[in-house]
């Protein structure tokens, strides 16, 4: 197909944090050294934004950096953090509270802020727009342009326009564009679905331990103002998933931002071996434990979301450049989960690439090169020591639990300074961790109260998701026999509970009693968690056309 064509420098997929701290990054240094840098970021989302889920405790290190001027700019980062409360759940009733002095260092809050990312992102596309960056949202990136040389010459964005089985629609179809560019950065966020397909073709991920990751599901609340503490962040661990050395392991987080409102969210590894469990019903259950409930009780629900976590840090990291191309933040997977924080790397992932880029221009290179000064960038920066010190937190809670998984995490963070001379390794991938469904508890849960719990499809319909209903769906099955020939038998289907937004369904015909496997992609949320955690890796999330998805606010 002839497709029509724009050339840039550089092309960035992805307007998260580690995107657009590279845009910036590139056009502020490009200026201030006297080159012309042509910049495009291209996002799914309907704006800037829209597609952004995260806690939010953030760590200024790097915008610091970036904008050193950032309060004057009026950078979205209003409530400092007051104080750190961390209580492990001993029950539904029951918990202890923490002593600070137990606490791993890297959970001490001093000097960060609560912040909606979102509101972060959409404050860095406006700096980026003011320093000439071109940010395009709506446009999905569809596959990478790659030459007969296996070299990445830019990006492909999706078509428009196009029915279900994939044809054209009269008056309405548009081709995808190619952007090309001397040099692409993949920012897509956590499995970026192109950034999945790099690292497969050139064997990114070859010399590094398997990626592991989180789902986190996330609601905004309004409460009761004599109940809200402005810069209060609080962190449980144990109960509903884990009592002392259970496999499914998880925390949950309640932070206190501005306006009386409160985010509250669950954190569950993926790396979970029941199949009977369900993230969105063990958050829904959690709420009502006291020591959340306190805050939450009379208050108002006013949004909803989930987004899947790169969790595997330092000894999951793949290789990061490749020919004409680099991952950054999560398409890489720069989260340190010893602190549970991603923006902050995130954007210094993206800062660092940006500055290897600018070498290579300055240097007269017409790109498609491997950008090796990236890695040695990384090698020599903070956040690869950021990294490092935090390379055994999520192994040591996935080997031993969450009670001597934290023991250990407290020896080698307080003591060691996360240098102890000893690396612990998790290579088993998080949907081989899957017990079949014969070999599982089965788990009961509470019907949603409406008030402090509810269901999947009105959670969803507060995430403001939506795509057009008559586009190709892009939740894809390898073997579309696999899911009742296979999974249903062994695993019960886990799909219908990993989900968080009620995608896939058994349905069983009244008449026949024949079953199907439904595709609810209407509902997606676009968290990723199928294509992670389907035990038979068969299924393999695309992305949709762009603005489709949820439309997060304040998120």
């Amino acid at each position: 197909m002839e497709r029509e064509f724009m050339e840039f420098d550089v092309v960035i997929v992805g307007a998260g944090p580690s995107g657009l701290a590279a845009a910036c990054r590139l056009k502020k240094e490009a200026a201030e050294a006297g080159q012309d840098v042509s910049v495009c970021v291209v996002e799914k989302g309907s704006e800037v934004g829209a597609h952004i889920l995260s806690g939010a405790v953030f760590e200024p290190r790097a915008l610091e950096e970036l904008f050193p001027d950032w309060k004057e700019l009026g950078a979205p980062l209003n409530v400092p953090v007051a104080r750190d409360d961390i209580y492990m759940l001993t029950s539904e009733e029951k918990s202890t509270k923490v002593p600070n002095f137990f606490v791993p260092k890297t959970m001490h809050n001093e000097g960060n802020y609560i912040i909606s990312l979102g509101n972060l992102c959409r404050w860095l596309a406006e700096q980026a727009e003011n320093l000439g960056v071109e940010v395009y949202p709506g446009f999905a990136a569809q596959e990478a342009l790659i030459d007969d040389k296996g070299v990445v010459r830019g990006i492909i964005t999706g078509d428009l326009g196009v029915d279900r089985e994939g044809n054209p629609k009269p008056g309405v179809h548009t081709p995808g564009m190619e952007l090309r560019a001397k040099y692409t950065l993949f920012a897509e966020g956590c499995r970026g679905h192109i950034g999945k397909q790099l690292i497969a073709k050139y064997k990114l991920d070859s010399e590094a331990d398997a990626q592991h990751y989180g789902i986190g599901i996330k609601e905004l609340w309004e409460i009761d103002p004599a109940k809200h503490e402005p810069g209060l962040v609080v962190h449980t661990a144990g109960w509903p998933m884990e009592i002392m050395g259970s496999e499914n392991t998880g925390g949950s987080f309640l932070y206190h931002i501005e306006d009386n409102q409160v985010v509250v969210g669950l954190i569950v590894d993926l790396s979970y071996s029941n199949p009977h469990l369900s993230p969105f019903d063990e958050f829904q259950r959690l709420k009502h434990h006291p020591k959340l409930k306190q805050y939450l009780e009379g208050g108002k629900r006013l949004a909803y979301g989930a987004r899947a976590i790169c969790k595997g840090g330092y000894n999951s990291l793949p290789k990061s450049v490749f020919p004409g191309g680099v991952l950054i933040g999560c398409d890489l997977g720069t989260l340190n989960f010893a602190k549970i924080k991603g923006s902050h790397t995130a954007m210094k992932s993206g800062m660092l690439a940006a500055d290897a880029v600018l070498k290579a221009l300055k240097d007269g290179r017409e790109g498609g090169d491997e950008l090796n000064e990236y890695p040695e960038l990384f090698k020599n920066s903070w956040l690869y020591d950021d990294l490092f010190r935090a390379r055994n937190f999520g192994p040591a809670i996935h080997k031993f639990g969450t009670f001597f998984g934290a023991a250990f995490n407290f020896v080698d963070q307080n003591l060691f300074g996360g240098k102890i001379p000893v690396t612990l390794r998790d290579t088993t991938p998080d949907y081989a961790c899957m017990k079949k469904a014969s070999e599982a508890e089965k788990i009961a849960y509470p019907k949603p109260d409406g008030k402090l719990s509810f269901d999947k499809l009105s959670s969803v319909f507060m995430s403001n998701t939506n795509h057009e209903e008559d586009q190709p769906v892009h939740l894809t099955l390898k073997d579309p026999n696999v899911p009742l020939d296979v999974n249903l038998p062994q695993y019960d289907e886990p799909a219908q509970r990993y989900c968080p937004a009620g995608v896939y369904e058994i349905v069983t015909s009244e008449e026949s009693g024949e079953k199907k496997f439904q595709i609810n992609a209407q509902n997606c949320v676009h968290c990723k968690t199928c294509d992670i955690k389907d035990p038979s890796q068969n299924i393999n999330w695309i992305a949709p056309e762009g603005t489709g998805g949820p439309n997060y606010p304040n998120m």
